[in-house]
């Protein structure tokens, strides 16, 4: 037991070492969408996921330089966009359009964040195990009534590849990106089952799971979770 909260803090810290590392790189990747798989589809999936939940105000969880954020305040929703990364943070608050905070995913399972929204969404930002558990049982605090957390992950059928098709830390790599970026993160793979069971131990109701398409591939480039809040099923924190 030891052993292995000891390899999960080290790959938590590896991830946010890795971003500190790649967030110039990154910037540029988006500024420039040299994504492929989010051209396609993976952005758009996640704009109409949240747009089709007509909240009003929306929590942007690892929000990066922002993009999101800025694309839905353009629709009208008061945005927070929240991430751990100065560089990313700055970059953000330089283009503008929305509101945006310096904070971990620890700080914010410990309470440091006291407003409360509509939708919360996680857009391939969900990477550690810890963490991304700490952010679960955070949403009871942070969403309204019957508020929505949208999460978009790659698609765990797809994203394990040869290995086990079984929950476990993994290495990945840039592969696709430009040389710029080095020392890729670790990440912690969940299969289809354990995403469910994390909304549901938390008090939120699975009200749609979607699987955006590829459409060079026909395969799924993604999977998105919705699960709704349900106040009488909230677990005591």
């Amino acid at each position: 037991m030891f052993c292995s909260m000891e390899i999960d803090r080290d790959n938590e810290r590896k991830i946010i070492d890795s971003w500190h590392k790649n967030a110039a790189p990154w910037i540029v990747a988006i500024q420039e969408r040299q994504i492929e798989s989010r051209r396609l589809v993976t952005d758009r999936s996640i704009i109409d996921a949240v747009v089709n939940q007509n909240g009003r105000t929306v929590l942007d969880l690892g929000c990066g330089e922002g993009w999101l954020t800025r694309t839905l305040v353009q629709q009208g929703m008061d945005v927070l966009g929240t991430d751990i990364i100065p560089v990313l943070i700055h970059q953000a608050q330089v283009n503008g359009q929305g509101r945006f905070e310096l904070i971990s995913y620890e700080e914010i399972t410990a309470g440091k964040l006291s407003e409360k929204f509509d939708v919360a969404v996680a857009n391939f930002s969900l990477l550690g195990d810890e963490s991304v558990r700490g952010v679960f049982r955070s949403m009871s605090r942070l969403l309204n009534p019957h508020g929505t957390f949208i999460v978009q992950t790659l698609h765990p059928i797809f994203a394990t590849g040869d290995l086990p098709y079984i929950d476990g830390w993994r290495c990945s790599s840039w592969c696709g990106f430009s040389p710029e970026f080095t020392d890729p993160p670790p990440w912690y793979f969940r299969t289809l089952a354990t995403w469910v069971n994390l909304f549901v131990a938390n008090g939120l109701s699975i009200v749609e799971i979607r699987e955006p398409k590829n459409p060079q591939t026909g395969k799924p480039a993604a999977v998105i979770f919705m699960g709704r809040l349900l106040t009488d099923l909230v677990p005591k924190l």
